[in-house]
């Protein structure tokens, strides 16, 4: 089994920056792609950023400019730095990995896993 473990969100002024972080842990998986999501109030999940294992990224075009997305693979961690935040950033924001599961019994699986979410809110 494993576990996404999210931190970093809070509340900001406008224009601010804040950090987010999400380790997975666990046994016997790789990862194969980690990105963020968020939710607003009355939205539906919307994809802001990801990365591959090999360093490929997209984003949001409404964050573009303004936000990173970057990993360390050998923490099984991703981080999004946002940057000149805006009071439509505010969300919860959702990492989301896409894991390779390996089974003691040699076979393995594609998994798709969720944090528990952790609140932005940018608001003066």
């Amino acid at each position: 089994q494993v576990q996404l473990v999210e931190s970093g969100g809070g509340l900001v002024q406008p224009g601010g920056s804040l950090r987010l972080s999400c380790a997975a842990s666990g046994s016997m998986f790789s990862i194969n792609a980690m990105a963020w999501y968020r939710q607003a109030p009355g939205k539906d999940r919307e994809l802001v950023a990801e990365v591959t294992r090999r360093g490929s990224t997209n984003y949001a075009d409404s964050v573009k400019g303004r936000f990173t997305i970057s990993s360390d693979n050998a923490k099984n961690t991703v981080y999004l730095q946002m940057n000149s935040l805006k009071p439509e950033d505010t969300a919860v924001y959702y990492c989301n990995a896409l894991l390779t599961t390996y089974y003691r019994s040699g076979g393995s699986s594609a998994d798709n896993y969720w944090g528990q979410g952790t609140q932005v809110t940018v608001s003066s």
